[in-house]
């Protein structure tokens, strides 16, 4: 009989109060099959399972997937190389250092650099007016620097004048004005697409890369959950 281990993540691992189980299943199962047998199992969470994404050994999987035995299959709500060109992929919970990450991303040729930084906002008003005392971010770590890769390799396709590129993004507590992510594109010179990359970089990494936060706030604390449902084995 197949065991998998299961991990959950963001408002799963709330509802169902645990991060990991082990799941014995029947042969032949298949994502639907282990997704039926946790909604029954763990009712409360049963409409989250239910338009969870998935993902199978660290790649998206669909229902039809089969599940091998000793597979780590993780559920969480849709998110938040070989070039010789320096790539940096990271998930860290200590503190940005932009000199740091754009000294490791400069070439000789090096003559322009595009950062974006994402902070946490202490006061919201699009979509009405909300507080923010801070933040809870937390991240499927193994995959989301997969998919980070992922990235870089997407941004070095549609760029390739691009030289550097540098995806970091910070999880646990931060507080209003901390930075939170940053993806840096550097070239040899401003048109060489790395305002276009950097745009790009911080787009698709809001689809695939399983990240997500929490706000808390006066009102209360809510997770917060993307629209984006990456196909399968995106």
């Amino acid at each position: 009989m197949p065991r998998v281990q299961v991990l959950f993540f963001a408002t799963l691992k709330e509802h169902i109060g645990q991060r990991q189980i082990t799941q014995h299943l029947p042969d032949t199962a298949t994502v639907a099959d282990l997704r039926r047998a946790l909604q029954a199992a763990f009712p409360q969470a049963a409409e989250a399972l239910g338009r969870a994404l998935v993902a199978v050994n660290q790649t998206f999987a669909a229902d039809e997937d089969p599940l091998p035995d000793g597979a780590e299959v993780a559920f969480f709500p849709p998110v938040s190389g070989g070039t010789g060109k320096p790539t940096v992929t990271q998930v860290l919970e200590g503190p940005l250092d932009l000199n740091a990450l754009l000294a490791q991303i400069t070439l000789p040729t090096t003559g322009a650099a595009c950062i974006f930084s994402g902070m946490v906002r202490g006061l919201t008003t699009r979509g009405g007016v909300r507080e923010t005392e801070y933040l809870e971010y937390e991240a499927y770590v193994p995959m989301a620097e997969a998919k980070m890769r992922q990235v870089a390799d997407e941004i070095r396709a549609r760029w390739p004048e691009v030289e550097g590129i540098a995806i970091v993004q910070r999880i646990g507590r931060l507080e209003p004005g901390t930075p939170t992510v940053l993806i840096a594109c550097t070239g040899a010179h401003r048109d060489s697409g790395v305002f276009e990359a950097a745009r790009y970089g911080i787009d698709r990494l809001k689809e695939i890369v399983p990240v997500w936060k929490k706000e808390v706030g006066p009102q209360g604390e809510m997770w917060v959950e993307g629209h984006y449902r990456p196909s399968k084995g995106e």
